[in-house]
């Protein structure tokens, strides 16, 4: 971990999004088990650490931000409660109280980071310096642009993280390693072993009579288990989307017409421009850097290389208005002929020349090819704005009044959904999904949680909509009878019985192979196949031979038998030999077997350290503010 942290330490943008890391790092200490007070009230700070608050303003942003991450990796949206049970919250309340923990401690012992410290910080990180290796202001405020970030943002969260690095470097710096562990360590990885390997099929076990009822009648006794049918549910749902009330229909062709020639852009692709940008000091020097240009005295590209800039750096990329930032900068290229150098332009962070390469126009799809979706956007739009609540508020007064969803539904003109029988994954009896159920990871759990006859709550969809549900009957888990369940039962017997038989074969030849017998005898023997397996390294496959029985290769001694599950039959082996480089200190795979150990010892350390600030300090968290900080996600 602390590897880690010095080496996103050693980019600015890294600096910033630092304490990130130390999510992972406490997550596996027990921050909720630390001592906590819960209390009401209605203070704005969901957490303190010490004498540290954590307002519900950071709460909000941190958990918003790691939201959209998790969505971005996902590729879909999240709802509240996928967020809860991935203990979201959890997660951006310990990363926000460790970080608080650790300036409470750089407090307590006084350290602080000068201004010069952090102007340095920021002067010597490579990405603010142009090709001459010189800080660049101008580059400065860009990049922090492009990053969506101010200065004073910048440069306070720069002071904590240097703090912090200062603080864990402290407590870790170079940790011995012991030369057992490391031996212990080439030992486990550098290991390699040979075996000789039969291979017992389930053909071997010969052929396996019906069982008689009272053997399987005792099979099915022991393992009822395997014959339970699981809790199923029969459900009704009434189901109000906006997009099945819409009526596009009934939305004219001259009304889709006004909002076509409205939003021309919407229905088509924008114009892109791929644009280039060179930063000045001050008016005068852009002025006096464009008039060289237009004289043809220097070209763009010597000018920008004057400015530090190199090629990657000059290119602000191919992008549409709407994509620029800086709303003048913007205006200023869109404005432009290709090919031409723009009249100085002051923007958000400074004075820029801009020229424009290459011009992508924009494309619009005529009206006849995109009416009926405007006509279905303008029906959809209605209902939003009136009709759905409307129809809403009528099913939630009716299921107020005690009416049932079917008669709410024929009122409604809605179609009410019967489910007769569906378990908590959505399979029906047969084991074959339940079609039709509207956000099943919401619905399911929701109705699994109810009761016949509970006055259950309206659950919101993803799309706006939202659905209400009964449960009619609850048809619990129970142990199927042997008559329902009999064939299965029979393959189960028979599956045992193979089984059984190869155990009996395998535990016969491993004895004889402990008792001195030749592999290649037993082999010829039996009629069983017979290979030899060389250099198997420990947790990798080779050859045939799955993990379980690489790991029980490795777990028996040199010259000894042994067997394992292989597939459906079973493998019988003798270890044949082992062998291993010897442990030689100061190699450069010992070197970097320290290095690796270290990080570990060190995360461990720093993770001790961490859970004893936080208690020694004192956590104290107001979950009724945690809970209105989050907007009763939490």
């Amino acid at each position: 971990m602390l590897q880690s942290i010095r080496s996103a330490s050693q980019h600015w943008l890294g600096k910033v999004v630092l304490t990130v890391i130390f999510t992972f790092l406490i997550a596996g200490v027990a921050i909720f088990g630390v001592e906590e007070f819960f209390r009401g009230g209605s203070s704005t700070t969901v957490a303190t650490v010490g004498k540290t608050p954590i307002s519900a303003e950071e709460v909000r942003t941190a958990y918003q931000n790691q939201l959209q991450r998790y969505q971005a990796q996902l590729k879909r949206t999240l709802t509240p409660d996928q967020a809860r049970a991935m203990g979201l919250e959890r997660q951006v309340l310990a990363q926000l109280i460790t970080e608080a923990a650790l300036d409470q401690k750089t407090a307590d012992l006084g350290l602080a980071v000068s201004d010069a410290a952090v102007l340095r910080a920021i002067q010597d990180e490579p990405s603010f310096k142009n090709a001459n290796g010189s800080f660049d202001r101008a580059l400065f405020f860009q990049t922090l642009q492009r990053a969506g970030l101010n200065e004073a943002m910048f440069v306070r969260e720069q002071r904590s993280v240097i703090a912090r690095l200062q603080l864990a470097d402290a407590i870790v710096a170079e940790l011995p390693v012991p030369q057992a562990m490391r031996e212990a360590v080439h030992r486990y990885s550098t290991e390699r072993r040979d075996a000789a390997v039969l291979t017992l099929a389930p053909s071997v076990a010969g052929e396996i009579p019906a069982p008689t009822e009272e053997e399987l009648s005792a099979y099915y006794d022991n393992n009822k288990a395997s014959f339970r049918a699981p809790e199923y549910r029969s459900l009704n749902l009434l189901v109000l989307d906006p997009a099945a009330l819409a009526k596009p229909d009934e939305v004219s062709e001259e009304e889709a017409r006004k909002v076509y020639d409205a939003n021309h852009s919407r229905f088509g692709k924008p114009e892109r421009r791929t644009i280039q940008q060179i930063s000045f000091p001050d008016e005068a020097a852009a002025k006096e850097a464009r008039a060289k240009i237009e004289s043809g005295e220097t070209p763009f590209e010597t000018v920008a290389a004057a400015r530090g800039l190199d090629p990657k750096q000059l290119d602000l990329g191919t992008l549409t208005k709407a994509e620029l930032f800086d709303p003048a900068v913007g205006d200023a290229a869109f404005a432009l002929e290709q090919g031409k150098v723009s009249e100085p332009v002051k923007g958000r962070f400074g004075t820029v020349l801009l020229r424009v390469t290459a011009i992508e126009p924009g494309t619009v799809k005529p009206f006849d090819e995109v009416k009926d979706e405007i006509r279905r956007e303008i029906a959809l739009k209605r209902v939003r704005d009136g009709g759905f609540d409307k129809v809403q508020d009528a099913i939630e007064d009716a299921r107020a009044s005690a009416k049932p969803l079917a008669e709410i539904a024929k009122d409604q003109g809605l179609t009410l959904l019967s489910i007769p029988a569906v378990d908590a994954q959505g399979n029906d009896p047969s084991g074959q999904p339940v079609a039709g159920i509207p956000d099943k990871e919401t619905t399911l759990p929701a109705a699994f949680r109810a009761d016949v006859g509970n006055d259950t709550e309206v659950l919101r969809t993803k799309t706006g909509g939202a659905i209400w549900y009964d449960v009619v009957k609850i048809d619990p888990s129970h142990e199927k009878p042997l008559a329902e369940v009999r064939d299965e039962a029979v393959k189960g017997w028979t599956r045992a019985e193979v089984e059984k038989r190869l155990v009996a074969k395998s535990k016969e030849l491993t004895e004889r192979l402990e008792k001195g017998e030749a592999i290649e005898t037993l082999a010829q023997e039996a009629g069983l196949p017979l290979k030899t397996v060389g250099e198997i390294a420990r947790n990798q496959t080779k050859d045939d031979l799955s993990s379980e029985i690489v790991e029980r290769i490795f777990a028996t001694p040199v010259g000894k038998a042994a067997s394992a599950p292989a597939g459906e039959g079973r493998a019988v082996f003798k270890v044949t030999a082992a062998t291993m480089p010897a442990f030689v200190p100061g190699t450069p795979s010992d070197t970097q077997l320290v290095a690796s150990l270290r990080t570990a010892i060190a995360d461990d350390v720093l993770a001790e350290f961490i859970a004893e600030v936080q208690k020694s300090a004192g956590v104290n968290v107001n979950q009724t503010a945690l809970r209105r900080a989050l907007g009763g996600e939490y």
